[in-house]
């Protein structure tokens, strides 16, 4: 999975041989510098279109559209701490001046398998033409990779200076020479006879003036830098990824029509940032933007917590540097020149740390007010339990686009909760951990608390799943072979929204079982012989959820077999798997059930920090969506359900 990393933002190298490229829409000059301990470039750790190759580093010959740099951190000399890849507009080619006037540039890092390990959009450039893009450093043996995207205004050579180079300008110069060979460099501005305007128009060395003009051709981060929309899916559970363009309105409830435009912000008084509305990102309908708006707050609390994160670790490499290098000297390490060193490495990483700080508060004031907007404008499949929009519910008509499970937030960020949301229909089964030692909060509780704790979120979930789901397209069966689930299964029995009385006993698991696994071989064979219209009447078509308590509690060999096959084939055809319990009690079964824990998607009933964003691999803390204490709404929303579908078949 590759991470898309922000400014500041730092992820771990897998491997020592690297490639990383690099798409700017035009020709730039690719560069490598290294550095050791002191941080200074000596001239001979630089590679260049005039040297191209230093140990462990080869780079383009020339100014390129599209450079390539090869990096084998195990050739790099001991010395080098520190590998920089600079990217700088070639002069005196015509091209642009600068690169705010540019498309973004691009950088991805792909490692010697050829999969891509991080990529770096720079954006927010304006005057600079010379920028330190990436940065390769050792950190406690390994190595890893920052993305910097640091510009100069003043070109290489300002650059080159700030790194402690001797006689930059003339590296510089010399770099810009090589790069853009004589032959390549634009015509003279005056032409004196028509003979001559036509061979500096036409001649085999001018490039043609849309050269380095064009992006046709970007996808991903690429795409976005310049202005083009594109399809994002950020979590397994989302839509597949789309090419890159305009987005893709194929989905089977949107229109093909281009999506009308979100509502505006309210204009912004001067110095503050526009007001925030609910439903402000794309999308065709309402739900669509409101779904694209949560994951779009998604993304950016973990940008800005990942941010934050990486300048705290790179505050406190930099203090601890500063003190090796007075510890280092004799002289400095006692008396009030050494605590006068200590104290001010200290500082500057307390104020470097506070700057941080003061701009993830700022970014978190953000998103919360942006929540505060967007949690009361949900849909019932969005919302909590405790929004209005449940007290004025309906069965609706069509199957929307995803289904809250709970809420997710970080440790730097508590108070702030984004819905944690999952495409319907499901691509895979819910598991309900019932476990004491999956966390901290679980530990805290009673063995048998936690179990009731588990069932009542596993019955809250099937409630919302019968309640955005149509009437009759959504059928429910339970299975509690011991009987200590039903004071949880009461609201769904009492309610009539199961399609019967929870299967116990050994005798009646292995019917539900039965039925269930002839209803997946019988729709899987209809399917892949398209031959839909030969299913027995009597079939429910529709999709369908099987609740599993106390597992492995009451269950043989042979429903255990059903049970994988189940949660393997059963997601393609519409029936779910829902299970509640605890993976050390199927220990006696050994590693034959790991592929079934490993095909469900785990929740629990108490927070958990066991979920992972797919772009920087935060720990986010999961927590269950409870009833109200005291609220009957369970209750209304599944007699609404039951009278509907009532009313459906007559």
């Amino acid at each position: 999975m590759t991470a898309e990393l922000v400014r500041g933002q730092n992820h771990p190298l897998p491997d020592t041989r690297l490639e990383i490229r690099v798409s700017a829409g035009h020709p730039v000059v690719a560069c490598v510098t290294c550095s050791g301990e002191q941080g200074t470039v000596p001239e001979e750790w630089v590679a260049h279109p005039g040297v191209p190759a230093v140990p462990g580093v080869e780079v383009p010959g020339r100014a390129e559209q599209s450079p390539r740099f090869a990096v084998d951190l195990a050739a790099v000399p001991a010395e080098v701490q520190q590998v920089n890849v600079l990217l700088a507009l070639p002069e005196g080619t015509g091209g642009p001046d600068r690169f705010g006037a540019t498309a973004a540039p691009f950088l991805a890092v792909s490692g010697q398998d050829g999969s891509e390990v991080a990529s770096f959009t720079i954006t927010g450039l304006d005057s600079e033409t010379a920028l330190v893009a990436v940065e390769l450093y050792r950190r406690q043996g390994a190595w890893k990779v920052r993305a910097v995207g640091q510009g100069y205004a003043g070109g290489l050579a300002q650059l080159l200076s700030d790194q402690g180079m001797a006689g930059a300008a003339g590296t510089a110069a010399a770099i810009q020479q090589a790069a853009v060979p004589r032959t390549h460099r634009a015509a003279p501005a005056r032409l004196t006879t028509a003979a001559d305007a036509a061979g500096a128009v036409s001649g085999p060395d001018q490039p043609s003036p849309a050269d380095g003009a064009l992006t046709g051709g970007l996808t991903g981060p690429q795409a976005a830098a310049t202005g083009t929309p594109v399809q994002q899916t950020p979590t397994p559970d989302a839509a597949p990824q789309m090419p890159a363009g305009p987005i893709n309105y194929a989905h089977p409830r949107r229109q093909s029509a281009p999506p009308p435009p979100a509502p505006a912000a309210a204009p912004a008084e001067p110095g503050r940032p526009a007001a925030p509305v609910a439903g402000d990102a794309s999308g065709w309908s309402m739900e669509e933007r409101l779904y694209n708006q949560v994951w779009g707050m998604f993304e950016d609390l973990a940008r800005a917590v990942a941010a934050y994160r990486s300048a705290v670790e790179f505050a406190e490499s930099r203090m601890d540097k500063e003190l090796d290098h007075v510890l280092s000297d004799p002289r400095s390490r006692i008396g009030s020149t050494g605590d006068a060193a200590r104290a001010a490495a200290r500082a500057k990483c307390e104020q470097l740390t506070d700057q941080a700080r003061q701009a993830l508060d700022r970014d978190l004031a953000q998103l919360t007010a942006e929540s505060e907007v967007v949690e009361p404008a949900l849909p019932p499949a969005f919302a909590r339990w405790d929004n209005p929009c449940w007290h004025a519910y309906r069965v609706p008509m069509e199957v929307p686009m995803a289904l809250r499970l709970g809420d997710l937030h970080l440790p730097e960020s508590p108070e702030l909760r984004i819905p944690c949301l999952v495409r319907l229909p499901l691509e895979r089964g819910l598991w309900v951990d019932s476990g004491r030692s999956s966390s901290d909060a679980a530990l805290a509780v009673d063995e048998a608390q936690l179990r009731r704790l588990a069932t009542d979120s596993a019955v809250a979930l099937a409630a919302r799943l019968l309640a955005v789901y149509p009437p009759g397209e959504f059928t429910v069966h339970a299975i509690d072979p011991a009987g200590t689930a039903a004071a949880s299964l009461a609201p769904l029995v009492d309610s009539g929204a199961l399609t019967g009385p929870p299967a116990a006993g050994a005798q009646g698991v292995s019917a539900v079982l039965a039925k269930l696994t002839e209803r997946v071989d019988l729709v899987t064979m209809a399917v892949r012989g398209g031959a839909a219209d030969a299913l027995p009447p009597d079939l429910d078509t529709g999709e369908q959820l099987l609740i599993v308590n106390d597992f492995p509690h009451g269950f043989d060999d042979r429903a255990v077999n059903q049970l994988r096959y189940l949660a393997d084939e059963g997601p393609a055809v519409g029936v779910h798997l829902l299970m509640v319990a605890d993976r050390e009690d199927a220990t006696a079964y050994g590693p034959v059930l790991d592929p079934l824990w490993r095909s469900l998607l785990r929740v629990t009933p108490v927070p958990d920090d066991h979920l992972a964003d797919p772009w920087v691999r935060h720990a986010w803390t999961y927590e269950p969506l409870t009833v109200p204490p005291g609220s009957d709404v369970l209750r209304q929303v599944l007699t609404r359900v039951t009278e509907a579908r009532r009313s459906w078949r007559r």
